[in-house]
């Protein structure tokens, strides 16, 4: 196993764009979308805890129905945690804006949420953003470090990384 230099955008026929959608910051990023060329296979661990967030229900089941993923929206200042049915209708539409924009069906797209709890999510925010960074869409590095950048809350610096193996 070799590091190499990237994260997300580091294997061939991935791409990374990123957003100011408004979430919860105002004048930064908080939105990231990653796809894949083809769809790929994916696995999940998820929590055992009794109270599930609604973005892990939803990622559950798109696990769960064995399909393929091949993209995975990301916004960061609320969490969609603790949100109930609404939030669980909040995965769902984000992942219909993913198909209507970029013809990839939603029980291919993964959705994650990170930040404040107990807040409900601005839908209309999520699929307007998803339409702005289909339209961005780079297999660059940079593409993929802005992402990464953008889904940060509380860290104070962006995690990415990409080995090579055999």
């Amino acid at each position: 196993m070799e590091i190499i230099e990237g994260g997300v955008t580091a294997a061939q026929g991935f791409f990374a764009s990123s957003t100011q959608a408004g979430i919860k910051y105002k004048d930064r990023k908080d939105m990231a979308m990653i796809t894949s060329q083809v769809p790929c296979r994916a696995a999940g661990v998820f929590t055992k805890n009794v109270v599930k967030a609604a973005p892990v229900l939803w990622d559950k089941k798109v696990i769960a129905g064995k399909g393929p993923v091949q993209a995975v929206v990301v916004n960061s200042g609320i969490a969609n945690a603790c949100t109930g049915e609404p939030g669980f209708l909040c995965c769902e539409q984000t992942a219909r804006a993913v198909e209507r924009v970029l013809a990839i069906p939603a029980e291919n797209v993964l959705v994650c949420s990170t930040g404040v709890i107990g807040m409900q999510m601005p839908v209309e925010k999520l699929t307007a953003g998803v339409e702005k960074m289909a339209a961005g869409l780079e297999a660059s590095l940079e593409a993929g470090k802005q992402a990464a950048a953008a889904i940060m809350t509380t860290d104070t610096f962006s995690k990415e990384a990409a080995v090579e193996v055999e």
